[in-house]
């Protein structure tokens, strides 16, 4: 199973799981006892965070996806030269040769989103995925604020 139908066989459950408890709520609320009523509430809102999580998660993946398209019809795609173990995995110090290069590229052009989002990438190949996401965030903001892609003619 791809990482993108298990994203969205799992967006599916909960969006199913939201739909359950709000039914679940509205019956609580019908009762008309204080408990029933205020369990019933938090029916509605913890599915509602949740439904907001996933929204929000949607609008990265896309951002992201945007971004890398872009990206690639530049011809400026980060080029994948991190070495390897025999078992596949990425060689520790291969990723953080290509951070520092990297991070070096990002306080060289701190506006520039393309050097945050390749930044992001290299985060993420060096296995911290909280800063890439954080990092990734930054680039989108950034790209955001640079205004639409020139359309191709």
């Amino acid at each position: 199973m791809t990482s993108r139908t298990g994203f969205f066989a799992l967006s599916a459950v909960l969006l199913l799981v939201a739909v359950i408890c709000v039914g679940e709520g509205v019956q609580l609320i019908a009762t008309g006892k204080p408990l029933g009523i205020g369990l019933g509430v938090c029916a509605f809102v913890i599915p509602g965070i949740g439904v907001w999580f996933l929204r929000q998660t949607v609008r990265f993946g896309r951002a992201s996806e945007r971004m890398a398209r872009e990206l690639e019809a530049e011809g400026g795609l980060p080029v994948d030269e991190l070495r390897r173990t025999p078992g596949g995995r990425i060689d520790r110090a291969s990723a953080d040769e290509v951070f520092a290069r990297r991070q070096d590229e990002a306080e060289a052009a701190p506006g520039d989103w393309r050097v945050w989002f390749r930044l992001a990438v290299a985060y993420a190949d060096a296995g911290d995925t909280p800063r890439a996401r954080r990092t990734m965030q930054h680039a989108i903001r950034l790209h955001a604020a640079s205004g639409p892609a020139p359309v191709a003619g």
